[in-house]
């Protein structure tokens, strides 16, 4: 009981106070600071070119949002805000950000999106990859001569001895992979290999790696690539933004604008 009075009051409220300290001894003090940071950066650039979202567009996305969640009478959406503890106009407020943020992407980086294709083309050849990392080489070694001898399948060694659960639980699968997303040393092998080659060890900081290719898909500008550059073009528009805004020397020339 004591513990309970020492957070709060009896109706669950939290002091900004207390927010704040619950995120610094958790160490998440500072991606919080960074996301309301972006975010200001966001608000900024975008007025700065005259972006906005008007209210059909929030109705919209917040309509799409109750069909996905299932909310097809208004007192549902409101029990589910209220669960949620926010207001239908802080809703409102976070489906704009986010639309927003889209909209200035768009604006910043639509036209690019092409020639960033162009230019890093080998980037966005995919793989269908699966994988098994032991934490031991001779391990490594020995599932890999198992599998090769038609001892154990690969599938199997992948369900029995992947330090990873997830990945146990899916035989090694890993999915379909940009070339981008591996690991530069994981990239040279897997791509110099044939279609349900099984690959001898490699070593990472992650342990020791069998790995094993489904297929290869040449890149192609569909529309998940294309927004994946944009989220690229923009991620890196963001962290120059962000460390800007965040230099010391450039505080004075803020306050001033």
């Amino acid at each position: 009981m004591q513990v309970l009075e020492m957070v709060g009051d009896r109706s669950g409220s939290i002091s900004p106070e207390e927010l704040v300290s619950f995120l610094k001894k958790n160490l998440q003090y500072q991606e919080v600071r960074l996301g309301v940071l972006q975010q200001a950066i966001v608000n900024r650039a975008a007025a700065a070119r005259g972006i906005e979202v008007d209210q059909p567009e929030i109705q919209a996305e917040a309509d799409r949002q109750r069909r996905e969640r299932h909310l097809e009478r208004a007192a549902d959406t409101l029990a589910w805000l209220s669960n949620q503890q926010i207001t239908a106009e802080e809703w409102e407020a976070g489906i704009r950000d986010r639309l927003l943020t889209q909209k200035l992407i768009e604006n910043l980086f639509g036209n690019e999106v092409e020639s960033y294709f162009v230019q890093n083309r080998l980037d966005f050849d995919q793989v269908v990859l699966y994988q098994i990392i032991v934490p031991y080489e001779q391990l490594a070694t020995e599932l890999f001569y198992q599998i090769e001898e038609s001892e154990i399948s690969f599938f199997e060694a992948a369900h029995l001895y992947d330090i990873d659960p997830n990945r146990r639980q899916y035989c090694g699968y890993e999915g379909k992979l940009y070339r981008w997303s591996l690991k530069p040393e994981i990239a040279a092998v897997v791509f110099a290999a044939d279609p349900r080659q099984i690959i001898p060890p490699v070593q990472t900081e992650q342990g020791f790696h069998l790995l094993r290719v489904e297929e290869f898909i040449t890149a192609q500008l569909t529309p998940e690539t294309r927004q994946e550059i944009l989220q690229r073009l923009f991620r890196e528009w963001l962290n120059g933004e962000l460390n800007y805004w965040l230099n010391p020397y450039n505080l004075g020339e803020q306050k001033n604008e």
